[in-house]
């Protein structure tokens, strides 16, 4: 599994980190983080210190949105905030090819292209919080 931690794209999150904060440090679990629920119990914390990092396809670009892993993002409200008249989620090719990683082990940095990001406010409620690091069994 250490392995993992020489893998571009996770390369590509260490070395934002580690030019922001020299203390941020990527993380290889023993088991996939795929799922919220699954980091949170790799982590032992709570589903909500969970960090899901949803691509989505506007009328004219992507947008990147951070929520919490005991929330749910809503369609709805990220067309009201950003006042597009259509959103969606997008698809594993988009999101690889925006991003630069795949789905599971979208980081909130280190992006292949900018994208715009919106974060969950409900995020704030913990001290710590966890991301995918470039691949889904990094945090």
């Amino acid at each position: 599994m250490e392995d993992l931690l020489n893998k571009e794209s996770v390369q590509r999150v260490v070395k934002v980190l580690s030019n922001f904060d020299a203390s941020l440090k990527v993380e290889v679990l023993n088991s996939s983080a795929r799922t919220a629920k699954d980091a949170a119990t790799s982590l032992n914390c709570e589903v909500g210190a969970i960090v899901k990092s949803l691509l989505l396809r506007t009328d004219d670009n992507f947008i990147l949105c951070l929520v919490s892993g005991d929330k749910r993002c809503s369609l709805n409200k990220v067309k009201k905030i950003l006042n597009k008249k259509d959103v969606s989620m997008s698809n594993a090719e988009q999101v690889k090819s925006q991003t630069g990683f795949s789905i599971g082990g979208v980081s909130p940095v280190a992006h292949l292209n900018q994208i715009k990001i919106l974060i969950d406010s409900s995020l704030s409620r913990y001290e710590n919080v966890y991301a995918a690091a470039g691949h889904p069994n990094s945090i």
